[in-house]
């Protein structure tokens, strides 16, 4: 009999999750809205529906569930501390609630570092054993793999790889510090950008695109004005491209990976970054750790969160 897992993707917007085989073949997809407002019982209740929807029929092969999760996890006894977009959800002890309810064993993780997980199973960094995958979207995380070893810190909290420092002199991250990657380089930082440069009055096609309306600045009209030849536009792209490169360095420099992977919606501008971050990294990184270097997209889609959680599940249950 052939075994199998669950991997569920907890958003803040959806909830997804698919019956996964050995090989990473997603056999069956299901997926509802999070409505995280209704309070965690409700999204857990949601869950545990969607997880026996994905068993049906296969409730005997199935050896264990896989959860990525929104924010800092223990991934020993499987609560999520706080998850930001996810209201009530501090000190949240889903591995036990899931594995009550469902009778299986549970493993939680981390989003963003099961998201470098299945890209390390599954995607573009199989073979890989020293890699870290970037996820460049609404804001900036990711997961670093030494030796083929998910890096997740004493308490689980590490790989923070947006929030280290890359502008001194930046503006405040959400998360309390200042000049983060995250700040500098993501999504939310090249809209903020946007808007500054319109409400500044600066000639941009941006202002005609927004019909005036600073808030509808994001970063994918400020992509669009780029694409048109907005010198406003290409030049915050640019400098988003700059720091991200300066991550990387700092990135190639504390753990010479021999593949860096980015994913998330920004990369969909990939365009518009990959030239200001390679000439940080071709001028700034020591020559030693650019040899047998690369940096490639993603390769698993909007899939990756279920692979991520489901490759956990193999390797640990």
């Amino acid at each position: 009999m052939e075994a199998y897992v669950v991997g569920v993707d907890l958003g803040g917007t959806q909830i997804r999750a698919g019956l996964v085989d050995a090989t990473g073949r997603v056999l069956r997809r299901r997926r509802t809205l999070t409505r995280g407002e209704e309070g965690p019982d409700a999204v857990v209740d949601r869950m545990v529906h969607l997880i026996r929807e994905v068993m049906a029929g296969e409730p005997a092969s199935v050896r264990g569930i896989g959860v990525a999760s929104p924010g800092p996890i223990d991934p020993r006894s499987g609560v999520v501390r706080f998850a930001p977009n996810l209201p009530g959800w501090r000190d949240i002890p889903l591995k036990a609630r899931l594995e009550q309810r469902l009778g299986l064993p549970v493993v939680v993780g981390n989003d963003a570092n099961l998201a470098a997980l299945a890209e390390h199973h599954f995607g573009a960094g199989r073979g890989i054993r020293d890699m870290i995958y970037i996820t460049v979207s609404t804001g900036i995380g990711g997961g670093i793999l030494v030796d083929g070893h998910l890096l997740v810190g004493h308490h689980g909290y590490g790989a923070e790889i947006g929030h280290q420092t890359v502008e001194d002199a930046g503006p405040r991250c959400k998360c309390g510090n200042v000049g983060c990657l995250e700040a500098m380089a993501s999504g939310t930082a090249i809209a903020r950008e946007g808007r500054i440069a319109v409400a500044s009055g600066e000639p941009t096609r941006l202002a005609e695109l927004c019909e005036g309306d600073v808030w509808r600045v994001d970063a994918r009209m400020v992509a669009e004005a780029a694409r048109a030849g907005d010198a406003v536009a290409r030049e915050i792209y640019r400098r988003a491209g700059h720091y991200l490169g300066v991550g990387i360095v700092n990135l190639m420099h504390i753990f010479n990976p021999q593949r860096i992977i980015l994913g998330g919606s920004v990369m969909k501008a990939k365009d518009l970054l990959m030239s200001a971050m390679w000439e940080v990294i071709r001028t700034r990184a020591w020559p030693v750790v650019q040899e047998d270097f690369d940096v490639v997209e993603a390769a698993l889609g909007d899939d990756v969160g279920i692979l991520g959680a489901a490759a956990l599940a193999l390797r640990e249950v």
